[in-house]
């Protein structure tokens, strides 16, 4: 078919099997520890590359059960490829293999270590790869179906390259793509200090009721409590619109009481602009943003980040996905700034979620259902489609049922999945906890394969130049 490309690619990382030893030096004696441990140099010399067994060797130590030999240390300090080691301490398993092989090479096929022979992949640092900078996309595409496409078939293990619009070419009379209808507002606000001049930027979080928001604000150490400013509008010139900071949570988030309005959230369109993600490096939006930063079928307004893996959709293709038999649906969760946030802490047991507001149907519910009575399957389009059918599920016994509610649900390997069997999403961050989703999803259950055969994935992508993150290319998980 035309503009199709297939290929095959393998992740390999020697010592298979088999951990990784920097040294060789294990005295006779030794007890085996865990990976962890600290095994003593001996005395004597070792000649590395000759057998134990014709060598003499001195302990500098006794036995480890002889008396009077304090307790071997738990912990052991972190080491970096390059780092020297000091005297006495000889690691012989570092707690990760991908500090040392980053970039999957590329072979025929993609073949990955066997299940459950490895530490779980629950450290943030896991999930890293390196990008170069010139693959975030920082302006859409001409047309939002001419981005490409990468397909990832989890059972062979193959990817194919195709472009957006070649989709229906992978759905099935019967199925369900469900999509999250959530519109984006204009939340980024700027203000002034009326007596100090001051200038303020506003990112509007959330609403707790008419004209009180959450909100982030910078800078943040000028916005204390009391501060009272005054907004611009799209010109830069006041508005007769202010804001009161009233108190600053754990977060450091503000909450704001604005007056001189009804209601602020009817002026956000003459006052705000869209909140474009950080990594799209422009000062100030621009006209083609109020459209493109936006799904062509979005309609409840409350996200402050788009749900990006809709943006790819036009019309037209909905309208041949449908003539295919395929069920469309929706779901609505307002994406919250939560999103852009890195991970912060090392174990991921440990990370808090941000919580996002969401909404499953009874039309969708009742869809789904008939699909899976069917044998037919759910297609996400996007983690936000992910999260919200996800977390009703969980608290259902695995059954989809009409809820509305807030999900604050993090899923990483080894997490199950209890309805979504294919997904449809963009290219995530480094370290961020939609990469953990996805790679969760690419092997439900299992703890190091889904990480793995995702960062082969995205390193195929780097070497075809694919583009990144939200006006960037599309990635299709069968």
């Amino acid at each position: 078919m035309q503009g199709e490309k297939t290929s095959e690619i393998t992740t390999t990382r020697p010592f298979v099997g088999a951990p990784l030893l920097l040294f060789s030096a294990r005295p006779p004696f030794a007890p085996l520890r865990s990976c962890r441990s600290h095994i003593p140099l001996p005395a004597t010399p070792v000649n590395l590359g000759q057998p134990w067994s014709t060598q003499k060797i001195t302990p500098a130590f006794p036995p480890p059960d002889s008396p009077g030999l304090p307790p071997p240390r738990r912990k052991r300090p972190q080491y970096r490829p390059g780092d020297q080691f000091p005297p006495g301490h000889n690691p012989i398993l570092f707690q990760s293999y991908s500090q040392f092989f980053p970039h999957p090479r590329r072979h025929p096929k993609l073949s990955l270590r066997a299940p459950n022979r490895y530490p779980p992949a629950v450290r943030t640092a896991d999930f890293h790869y390196d990008l170069p900078p010139e693959l975030i996309a920082q302006q859409p595409a001409p047309r939002r179906d001419q981005s490409r496409l990468l397909v990832l078939h989890r059972d062979t293990r193959q990817i194919e390259h195709r472009q957006f619009q070649n989709l229906p070419d992978f759905l099935q009379a019967g199925d369900v793509l469900v999509l999250n209808d959530s519109r984006v507002i204009p939340a980024r606000l700027h203000a002034v200090n009326p007596h100090t001049g001051g200038r303020f930027e506003i990112l509007l979080l959330e609403e707790n009721s008419v004209n009180d928001w959450w909100a982030m604000m910078r800078p943040g150490k000028r916005a204390r409590i009391g501060a009272k400013i005054q907004l611009l509008d799209q010109a830069g010139h006041p508005a007769e619109r202010f804001a009161e900071v009233t108190e600053v949570n754990d977060e450091g988030h503000r909450r704001l009481k604005f007056s001189g309005a009804a209601n602020i959230f009817n002026e956000l369109a003459a006052l705000g602009e869209m909140p474009l993600p950080p990594y799209i490096q422009r000062h100030g939006e621009q006209p083609a943003d109020r459209e493109r930063y936006q799904t062509v079928y979005a309609h409840h307004a409350g996200s402050v980040a788009a749900p990006t893996a809709g943006l790819h959709f036009t019309p037209e293709l909905l309208a041949a996905i449908r003539a295919r038999g395929v069920t469309t649906a929706f779901v609505t969760l307002h994406v919250g700034a939560g999103t852009f946030l890195p991970v912060k802490v090392q174990n991921l047991a440990d990370h808090k979620m941000h919580t996002e507001r969401f909404d499953v149907g009874a039309d969708t519910v009742a869809a789904i259902r008939a699909a899976k009575a069917a044998g037919r399957r759910v297609i996400a389009v996007g983690t936000t489609v992910t999260r919200a059918l996800e977390t009703v599920a969980r608290q259902n016994a695995g059954t989809l049922n009409v809820h509305a509610g807030k999900t604050n649900i993090f899923i990483f390997p080894p997490a199950p999945f209890h309805v979504v069997d294919a997904l449809l999403t963009n290219f995530h961050l480094p370290e961020s906890t939609l990469l953990m989703l996805v790679s969760a999803f690419a092997a439900p259950g299992e703890e190091i394969r889904g990480r793995d055969l995702i960062l082969a994935a995205y390193a195929e992508a780097i070497r075809e130049r694919y583009r990144f993150f939200s006006y960037g290319d599309a990635m299709l998980i069968l």
